[in-house]
């Protein structure tokens, strides 16, 4: 059962997030919270597996919101919820921590896949609306390119060609169907490329790639 939390302002968001989610047998809504600070007292009384988490909201927006949830001692993974005119607070929360993004109008079987492929370890980074906002922004950290590729260097030619897949949003099995490999290894490898790269999850190694100039 996978545990989820929903943070927004809107309570008609709340409430219809909370039917979506709840008619999966395999999502339960365990708490709900109107701003940042409520989602971090909620989320350090229940234990969350997933929070879903607006943008912009009184008194702790979605972004610090999101940083201060991943620092707790046991995180919940988060999906941010934004439109599209949001584009540099996504990427800002992406870079915070969030393992990807949805936008409020999004089909409801996405978002249900959404919140399985996170709590599975994957990445929501693969809907081609992610890659443009994240390659639009994400020219404002080009001065970092050098030190980008100077991490990348330390990996291996096969740990490099995960991340190059990864990047690119590729699930774990999509990259063991690519490369020949066995979803075991392909495991192992995104394990050692988070720790050569210093990173926490996978939005922020494919964040990495896209310094180096390594992903289209």
């Amino acid at each position: 059962m996978i545990r989820t939390m929903i943070v927004d302002d809107d309570a008609l968001v709340r409430l219809g997030l909370c039917d979506l989610l709840e008619g999966d047998d395999d999502i339960e809504v365990v708490t709900q919270a109107a701003d940042g600070l409520q989602a971090i007292e909620k989320a350090a009384a229940h234990q969350v597996d997933v929070a879903l988490v607006d943008v912009r909201m009184p008194r702790m927006d979605g972004i610090t919101a999101t940083a201060r949830l991943r620092a707790l001692p046991r995180p919940p993974r988060v999906i941010t919820l934004t439109t599209f005119d949001l584009d540099e607070y996504v990427y800002n929360a992406l870079a915070a921590g969030a393992d990807g993004f949805l936008l409020k109008d999004a089909d409801p079987t996405e978002i249900l896949r959404a919140v399985h492929l996170v709590a599975a370890g994957s990445a929501m980074l693969h809907p081609s609306a992610a890659r443009r906002l994240i390659d639009h922004y994400h020219h404002a950290a080009r001065p970092q390119a050098e030190a980008a590729q100077r991490r990348i260097g330390r990996l291996s030619p096969r740990e490099s060609d995960v991340l190059g897949l990864l990047a690119e949003g590729a699930t774990n099995a999509d990259i063991a169907g690519a490369l020949g490999m066995r979803e075991s290894t392909v495991k192992a490898h995104v394990s050692r490329i988070l720790t050569t790269l210093e990173v926490s999850n996978r939005v922020q190694a494919a964040l990495v790639a896209r310094d180096a100039g390594r992903t289209r």
